[in-house]
């Protein structure tokens, strides 16, 4: 039986106060429509075995909780924390989180706008966190969350200052946003296509960017630093043939991202586990990735 579930918060969310309970996730009254021009639903069953094992997914959750635990101490002072990840997928970051965060929050929420992601998330956090169906350009919330993540989003979507205007407005006032993107136009190859990438960043690019939507950016830090030329070479030496087809460049980024063989998985991600260790020490001149720290 469905159910609405009323939601905390002020503002915009009295005018849409409500989600329905369907079949676990929170989903609005209105249906909704993910875009899979932006983000394929059919790499969903790729990412959920990869966030738990491939030594980039590992590596950027390290980091990011190095990154997140002394940032966190912005919020000293207020109880009950609340973290959402938004356009999270399968929930590798929240899950994650919960098994390492130390209870850095009280609740956690998963957000995407695919039904579909949801769903597999359902045995990675449905035991302990809810999952919004929501679009990021029409955020329903306002004042809501202490704490939001956009790992890895904001690189697909055309309209990227409204989603960050939009999560403004879903943070408290003080709250921390905390964005990783594809950094540098230098390391782009076929795979961001493939990707659907419409950009990679640089540190100015997350200040301009926190500026157009109200945010203060308290850091940005390039990563993958150690792995970058490893990374860029592996593309150039084995990118597609200039006659390949769509459908053969697509099978050959495919093989691309599985998860190495063992051995070289785990090599890869000591090395990545020693830059995570580094993050708050040392700021890396360059990187594949970057992570930027926005204030509300």
């Amino acid at each position: 039986m469905n159910r609405p579930v009323v939601l905390r918060g002020c503002g915009m969310v009295s005018r849409r106060e409500q989600f329905i309970e369907e079949e676990g996730l929170l989903v609005p009254p209105t249906p909704l429509r993910h875009r899979s021009e932006e983000y394929d639903e059919q790499e969903f069953d790729l990412l959920l075995r990869m966030q738990r094992e491939h030594f980039w997914y590992r590596g950027r959750h390290r980091l990011l909780l190095h990154v997140l635990r002394r940032e966190i101490g912005r919020l000293s002072g207020r109880n009950g924390l609340r973290a959402i990840d938004l356009g999270g997928g399968c929930g590798g970051w929240i899950e994650y989180l919960q098994a390492h965060g130390g209870g850095l929050f009280e609740n956690v929420a998963l957000g995407d706008s695919s039904r579909r992601a949801l769903t597999l998330a359902r045995d990675v956090v449905g035991a302990f966190a809810e999952r919004y169906q929501v679009d990021l350009l029409d955020l329903p919330w306002a004042e809501e969350w202490d704490v939001a993540f956009l790992l890895d989003v904001i690189e697909h979507i055309p309209e990227q200052e409204e989603v960050l205007r939009q999560v403004f407005r879903c943070l408290r006032p003080g709250g921390l946003l905390f964005v990783t993107a594809p950094a540098l136009k230098w390391f782009w190859t076929y795979n961001d296509e493939w990707a659907r990438h419409q950009r990679r960043y640089r540190r100015d690019d997350f200040r301009t960017l926190a500026g157009q939507a109200g945010f203060e950016l308290l850091r940005s830090d390039y990563f993958m630093f150690f792995l970058s030329l490893p990374l860029i070479l592996s593309r150039l030496l084995f990118r597609p043939a200039v006659s390949s087809t769509p459908e053969q460049v697509q099978l050959h980024a495919a093989k691309a991202h599985r998860i190495p063989a063992r051995p070289f998985n785990w090599l890869l991600g000591g090395v990545f586990s020693i830059e995570a260790s580094l993050v708050n020490v040392v700021r890396l001149p360059w990187g594949t990735s970057i992570l930027g720290v926005f204030r509300r």
